[in-house]
């Protein structure tokens, strides 16, 4: 079941009230760059950044991660770059935001028995679960689709 993002806020870096990370936004659009064009070829990470606005030598970093976490593969030499490891649908935003981020969820520490500190540990937990959950309800291919439809233009050029 796919499950639809909270509108509180507009969907920016910051995302109004919920913040995602520079390295979290680049690697899901270094992602999802390849998931809409590379499927005949390996793309180079100089391509992924001129269609993403990326800069160059921090894209390496992040597409490291990826792969290290075996959500992409890489070919080297000529003609090579980055792939998918696996199927669009079958990668989620949760698992590309952990590969560069590390766990989503909050560990609870020792309590310092400070006023309301055991609350707030509790609801740090709640947010951050219900993050990781809500990360998982979107895939790749759902954002291929949603990028498609929201610009028909996407769909010719990743065919070419």
């Amino acid at each position: 079941m796919r499950r639809q993002a909270h509108r509180r806020g507009s969907p920016t870096r910051d995302h109004g009230s919920v913040k995602v990370s520079t390295r979290g936004d680049y690697a899901a659009r270094a992602l999802l760059s390849l998931a809409l064009h590379g499927k005949d070829r390996p793309t180079s990470v100089k391509e992924i950044a001129e269609r993403t606005s990326l800069p160059q030598p921090y894209l390496e970093q992040i597409l490291l991660a990826v792969k290290g976490a075996g959500l992409v593969r890489s070919k080297r030499g000529v003609g090579g770059g980055y792939v998918l490891a696996r199927a669009p649908e079958d990668i989620t935003l949760a698992e590309i935001v952990a590969a560069v981020e590390g766990p989503l969820t909050t560990v609870m520490g020792e309590h310092d028995h400070c006023e309301g500190h055991c609350i707030l540990q509790e609801v740090w937990v709640c947010v951050s679960e219900e993050m990781g959950h809500l990360l998982e309800g979107f895939t790749l291919a759902q954002l291929v689709e949603r990028t498609r439809i929201g610009h028909p233009d996407a769909a010719a050029k990743s065919s070419a």
